[in-house]
């Protein structure tokens, strides 16, 4: 199975090929006109005289099959240009195969055949200043979907194609944890840096860093991902153990999130799904009961393959932060540190105090030590 959904999108129209909207213009001048052959050849099947009618009823069905392979490759086209994900040369093909039928409805009626002209305005090449125009309009309309696209998601395209890819993920994988909705409110209450273990209990607590009482959480399921590494321990003065989610622990319950439909209704169903997986002939039956119990980690190729999406805002904060970091880092004003105050007397250097300017990391460093 494929571990990552390609990003699909309409490719760009090649230089000199004809726009979209020309494709669908000469598509369905190029049906009309097929239609309207038909219809003068049944007009002439029906007015026709015995000895002519076997002839003109032998033109009408040639016309008129035509006719019909023309106007589908119009649907088509129309149906072609609705779907982003249809490469740009399917309408030039719709519409080269629409004229083609219009050509040879004209030729079996045995009419002046004007849909070749069609032909020529799908072959001509642009002017630069056409191709120009077409470039600028091509660019707004991109900017216009991105900045659509900004606004309803809050990311950027390479993060949309992230936050696409972790699904195709999630879908892929969540399921062959085995683990229901209990065991992401287990790592959700990890993820909140409250959850410890005291007593062979584990817990909510109320307050960070007040490891006594709280909602009780279920211990079965804590100890079946602390025994599969989704979450790890750091023992307390005071003898409790606060449980935080691994690095896998966190990725796993990110791809839950995004495919809760890949979690199990109940323990039951979670525990069969599991000695599904690892039933095998050759194994005794308490081996697979035992087997099944466990908790299967996730799969390293969606470890290495997620990432986690980065929003707008959040790369605007990033931007900042790490701005502020250089200034302080160059020798720039630093909150931590006082200012000295100028010298009371100008016209004695000497006794004004020694400006020291110093990074901001090395002055926390300095409260620290």
């Amino acid at each position: 199975m494929p571990e990552t959904a390609p990003s699909v999108q309409r490719q760009v129209v090649p230089a000199g090929d004809p726009s979209p909207q020309t494709c669908l213009q000469v598509a369905r001048q190029a049906a009309i006109l097929a239609v309207t052959e038909a219809d003068h050849a049944m007009t002439a099947v029906c007015l026709s005289r015995a000895g002519a009618a076997v002839r003109l009823e032998a033109v009408m069905h040639a016309t008129h099959k035509e006719a019909v392979e023309a106007e589908k490759w119009a649907d088509r086209a129309e149906e072609y240009a609705d779907d982003p994900t249809m490469p740009s040369s399917a309408l030039l093909h719709c519409a080269r195969q629409t004229v083609d039928h219009a050509v040879r409805a004209q030729v079996a009626a045995g009419a002046e055949t004007t849909a070749t002209d069609l032909r020529v305005e799908l072959e001509r090449k642009l002017t630069a200043t056409e191709y120009a125009e077409r470039e600028t309009e091509r660019r707004r309309e991109e900017a216009e979907r991105e900045a659509e696209e900004r606004a309803a998601t809050g990311m950027d395209q390479d993060n949309r194609d992230q936050a696409a890819r972790n699904r195709y993920l999630a879908e892929g994988h969540v399921a062959e944890l085995g683990w229901t909705a209990g065991h992401v409110r287990v790592l959700e209450a990890a993820e909140s840096g409250r959850l410890y273990w005291r007593d062979g209990r584990a817990r909510q607590a109320a307050r960070h860093g007040v490891w006594n009482g709280g909602r009780r959480i279920s211990r079965e399921r804590t100890e079946a991902l602390f025994a599969a590494h989704f979450l790890t321990a750091a023992r307390q003065e005071d003898g409790a153990r606060v449980l935080v989610p691994t690095p896998m622990g966190q990725t796993a319950l990110e791809l839950a999130r995004l495919h809760p439909a890949g979690l199990y209704p109940s323990d039951q169903a979670a525990y069969e799904a599991r000695f599904a997986r690892v039933r095998r002939r050759h194994k005794r039956r308490d081996d697979q009961k035992a087997a099944a119990r466990l908790l299967l980690q996730l799969d390293s190729s969606a470890r290495n393959l997620y990432r986690k999406p980065v929003t707008l805002t959040q790369q605007h904060e990033r931007a900042e932060r790490e701005a502020a970091d250089r200034w302080e880092d160059e020798g720039g004003s630093c909150p931590a540190v006082q200012a000295p105050r100028p010298a009371t007397t100008p016209t004695e250097p000497s006794s004004a105090p020694t400006r020291s300017w110093s990074g901001g990391k090395s002055a926390v460093q300095s409260t620290l030590w």
